[in-house]
């Protein structure tokens, strides 16, 4: 059988952790988790063209990466690659560049191919030479992959996404690495597993940090606080909104009822429009709140223009943090003083 897209890709299912040996079938295999687009790319003929680019929900997208496209040569036929899609700006990843590339399209998408130019990181085989390897145990698929990147000399934009199996490096890379912009945390796979499409087999931990912001609104209602929507402060002193929180404890929604003051007239949000997510147009309901409570939250990395793309974690209030104290808009995790 010859894959074509759509495709569905093995999908990670969270952990706060990392693993134990044994977690998943065989040997456990730890890789960077970049922030990017999951996307496939496929070399089969016959095909219109030398390079099909897949979205993770199936789109097909080559045309906004022309630079992938003048690349395929460098590839060989009937090949399928399973990986992250990612675009450097200013000397850095970044899921904003990713995102604006994402959406553009003939002259535009040629000249961002050249100021923000895309690379693919591969992480996985799925057809080599016009075979299906999806049963084919991954510790295989990944020497397969890496003689691909040996025979044919692949560098950029093509990149063997790193990995390892010591447990010591990959803590490492889940403290380290992910203090570069674009690097979320670790996803991890078995050797002996075999390609499961849209089946969440695999492992993610993101990189979690503690860090203050203040509470502006909630969803729910004062008495049955169920999210938590968060800002900071900015130069100006205007509440900035950062974050919205996971579905809050029981124990945390029962404690924070008892503290929440409807606000007033004249909040800063009175008139801003929410959504359910970072980067959605779904409207949110909320109920505005006095923003006079600081709390402690978990964050991951994954930050864009001053806001946390991902729910953040409520820990606990912070008492002791002033909302003058809390880190500014556009400090990232950086803790609170005192």
């Amino acid at each position: 059988m010859v894959l074509r897209p759509p495709v569905e890709p093995m999908l990670a299912q969270a952990r706060d952790t990392v693993p134990a040996p044994g977690a998943l079938p065989g040997e456990l295999r730890f890789q960077p988790k970049f922030d990017g687009y999951r996307a496939l790319v496929f070399t089969v003929w016959p095909a219109p063209g030398p390079l099909l680019l897949q979205s993770r929900r199936g789109s097909l997208m080559q045309s906004r990466f022309p630079e992938l496209v003048d690349a395929a040569a460098d590839l060989p036929d009937g090949l399928v690659l399973d990986g992250e899609l990612i675009v450097w700006a200013e000397d850095q990843m970044s899921f904003e560049a990713l995102q604006r590339r994402a959406v553009s399209d003939g002259r535009t998408a040629a000249r961002l191919a050249q100021e923000m130019p895309a690379h693919f990181i591969a992480f996985d085989l799925l057809q080599l030479d016009g075979q299906e390897l999806l049963h084919v145990p991954y510790g295989e698929r990944r020497a397969r992959l890496e003689q691909l990147f040996t025979d044919h000399g692949l560098s950029a934009p093509w990149t063997l996404c790193p990995e390892t199996t010591e447990v010591a490096t990959a803590h490492e890379w889940l403290t380290s690495w992910t203090q570069v912009p674009g690097v979320e945390g670790l996803v991890i796979r078995g050797s002996s597993q075999r390609y499961l499409p849209g089946a969440r087999a695999l492992y993610k931990v993101r990189r979690r940090d503690t860090t203050e912001a203040i509470i502006g609104a909630i969803t729910g209602t004062v008495r049955q606080p169920q999210t938590l929507v968060l800002g900071r402060l900015d130069q100006t002193g205007a509440l900035r909104p950062v974050a919205r929180s996971t579905p809050l404890r029981p124990d945390a929604a029962r404690d924070l009822a008892q503290r929440l003051t409807p606000a007033g007239h004249g909040h800063p949000w009175e008139g801003v429009r929410f959504t359910t997510s970072w980067g959605s147009r779904t409207p949110l309901d909320v109920v505005l709140v006095e923003p006079e409570l600081v709390a402690e939250i978990m964050v991951d990395t994954a930050q864009e223009r001053g806001s946390w793309r991902h729910p953040v974690r409520f820990a606990r209030l912070r008492w002791d943090v002033a909302v003058s104290d809390v880190p500014p808009f556009n400090a990232g995790a950086e803790p609170a003083s005192g």
